[in-house]
C-alpha cells in the first residue's frame, strides 16, 4: 500500500499562541481552527493551512533537546532574506547555513522555543540530484539514490 501524500504535520509546543505567530508571521499560514477548550483531542490545538499543507499545533511538553530532525518548507529564493528578518523579529535563533554545493538551492534554518528545527529551502529534489551528479561527474543522471 503506497502512501498518497502527507495528511498533516503536528507540532507539540508549550505555547500554541507563540507557535501560531511563527506559522502565520514567518511561514504565512492561515489559522483555520482553534479548539478553545472543545476537548476533541488530547490537548488544546490549532490548525493552520497554506495550499494543501495542513499543520496542527497541540499544547504539550517541548522536545527535550535540539537535533537536526526538521521540516523544510519550499520558498522562492527571493523570499529567503525577508524570511530571515521575520524570523529574527520574533526573537528566534537563525542558524548559520550548512555547507552546500552550487545548484542545490538556498536554505535558512531556525529553531523555535520548543526545539523544533525549521528550514526554508529554495531548491527542489531534481535540482539537488542534478547538482550532486555534476559534482560527482555522473552527469548522465546515473547517480544512486537510496
Amino acid at each position: 500500500m503506497p502512501i498518497r501524500g502527507l495528511s498533516h504535520i503536528t507540532f507539540i509546543c508549550r505555547d500554541i499562541t507563540r507557535m501560531a505567530k511563527i506559522l502565520t508571521e514567518v511561514l504565512g499560514l492561515r489559522e483555520v481552527y482553534c479548539s478553545q477548550g472543545a476537548g476533541f483531542s488530547l490537548s488544546p490545538e490549532k490548525f493552520f493551512v497554506s495550499g494543501d499543507i495542513w499543520i496542527a499545533v497541540m499544547e504539550g511538553e517541548s522536545l527535550p533537546e535540539r537535533s537536526y530532525n526538521h521540516i523544510a518548507f519550499k520558498v522562492d529564493d527571493e523570499e529567503i532574506e525577508p524570511a530571515i528578518e521575520r524570523i529574527r523579529s520574533l526573537g528566534l535563533e537563525v542558524k548559520p547555513p550548512r555547507p552546500r554545493i552550487a545548484g542545490e538551492g538556498r536554505s535558512v534554518y531556525f529553531y523555535d522555543e520548543d526545539n523544533h528545527l525549521f528550514e526554508l529551502h529554495s531548491g527542489t529534489l531534481e535540482e539537488r540530484l542534478a547538482a550532486y551528479a555534476r559534482h560527482t561527474g555522473a552527469e548522465d543522471g546515473n547517480i544512486s539514490v537510496t
